[in-house]
């Protein structure tokens, strides 16, 4: 079987029958082209390659600057190819067995001061219909910490303004409730009465979408579409580094945190499945229980 079709079949299989969400569905995708495109230029079939192969493979993307954890995800979904292949009975053996994963450090998440929260959610020009969007869109990502996806698809159902919660659909199509901060919701409502309809009215054929966030066509604002707006304000603020929706969503966290939230109400405004995950937020507990000791300590 030619490295294309089987890419193609392995690809099928798992929108198919492995029911992922559709981020993790162009991860897969892009992750099994690029290691196809690798094995084409080597002229290796699938039925051909080695351990060794899958090694080099690894180390070209190190050699790219591809960090351990991008790695590891590039390597997972090479297993589940390989697997994929061996139970269709396409390739006799797996050459991903015994092949180590990268180990991944775990890093702290970045996340914005206080002050530089403040002054980014500043930053628009709310005298105008986008101003009035990008406004209302780092608001709610810092107020809810939100993930962009979960960003691009809130519809004008999902917000109670008169309770200040906003129903949203995380991974693997769990929903979740969330309270929404006074001043965002300010914001969305600002937004939706004022610059959302002059957005709508702006296209050439104007048609009815529920999607809150919409671009300057009137069209459904997408994931790359919000992205690119962070960016910007990320420049506009003199950030080092990129400001992300992740970047966002982790000052969310951190500061509920430094003023005392606890890590259980945390992964459940979060969404995470396994409060494990919420445990990456454990150095902010660290400083505070430090404080909390030299403060009460007879012998701090």
């Amino acid at each position: 079987m030619q490295m294309a079709a089987s890419i193609s079949a392995f690809i099928n299989y798992v929108r198919v029958e492995r029911g992922l969400s559709q981020n993790t569905l162009h991860a897969y995708e892009s992750d099994i082209e690029k290691f196809g495109e690798f094995l084409e230029k080597g002229r290796v079939q699938p039925t051909d390659v080695q351990r060794d192969t899958i090694v080099d493979y690894l180390a070209g993307l190190y050699r790219q600057g591809l960090d351990s954890r991008s790695v590891a995800r590039h390597l997972v979904t090479i297993r589940n190819f390989f697997r994929f292949l061996l139970i269709d009975g396409l390739i006799a053996k797996d050459p991903t067995v015994n092949l180590e994963s990268p180990k991944v450090r775990k890093s702290l998440p970045t996340y914005l001061s206080m002050d530089e929260v403040e002054r980014l959610l500043n930053l628009p020009d709310t005298r105008t219909p986008l101003g009035m969007r990008d406004k209302a869109i780092l608001d709610l990502l810092y107020s809810c910490g939100l993930r962009v996806s979960e960003l691009t698809h809130v519809n004008l159902g999902d917000i109670d303004f008169r309770s200040g919660i906003i129903r949203c659909v995380g991974k693997g199509d769990k929903e979740r409730l969330i309270p929404v901060g006074k001043k965002a919701l300010d914001s969305v409502e600002k937004y939706v009465r004022d610059g959302r309809p002059r957005l709508l009215k702006a296209k050439k054929k104007p048609s009815f979408t529920n999607h809150v966030f919409i671009n300057r066509q009137g069209t459904p604002l997408g994931r790359v579409g919000a992205w690119k707006i962070l960016t910007a304000y990320g420049r506009a603020l003199g950030l080092r580094k990129k400001l992300t929706p992740h970047k966002l969503r982790h000052s969310f966290a951190t500061h509920l945190l430094e003023r005392g939230a606890d890590l259980r109400s945390v992964q459940l405004m979060l969404g995470h499945a396994d409060i494990a995950t919420t445990q990456i937020y454990t150095h902010v507990l660290e400083d505070r229980l430090k404080n909390v000791y030299k403060l009460h300590h007879p012998r701090a």
